[in-house]
């Protein structure tokens, strides 16, 4: 699998979940973002041709033994009746930690980025991928692989 470093968006995703969490007094999170990993979906950027939605970031957030999930999603959307309807953090061996349901189109927002509840992710599993879901097409696309932070 070809990696890739997306640091634009990591810091766009970084600052943002720092700033919605200023004045909280939750516990101290630590961070990881992503390095980018194609799968072998279709990963074209134009509406018409692309198939399924590209995860091209997520950033794991752990605090203590709960772990969140911010995702950013490129869709093609082309109707109300076909947009990148969710996402799930899967386990090196395939095991679904963890699934996002999205209420709704972003047609008017292209990428979009969207932080999941809180989920486990067990000992030993030192990386997660995130897949996007597409309304008629299911699960595809490129995928973003990630390191567990501990």
């Amino acid at each position: 699998m070809r990696r890739q470093t997306l640091f634009l968006p990591t810091i766009v995703v970084s600052a943002a979940l720092l700033a919605s969490c200023a004045g909280s007094s939750e516990p101290t999170q630590k961070t990881v973002s992503s390095d980018s990993t194609s799968s072998s979906g279709d990963t074209s950027s134009t509406a018409e041709s692309q198939e399924f939605p590209d995860v091209v970031d997520a950033t794991l957030s752990a605090s203590g033994d709960e772990f969140t999930i911010a995702v950013t999603i490129s869709s093609p959307y082309d109707t109300p009746q076909r947009y990148a309807d969710g996402w799930r953090v899967l386990s090196p061996g395939g095991d679904v930690l963890a699934e996002h349901q999205l209420g709704h189109d972003h047609a008017n927002e292209q990428p979009f980025t969207r932080t999941g509840g809180t989920f486990a992710i067990p000992e030993g599993v030192d990386e997660v991928t995130v897949e996007g879901r597409d309304q008629d097409n299911g699960y595809g696309g490129a995928t973003v692989t990630i390191e567990v932070p501990r």
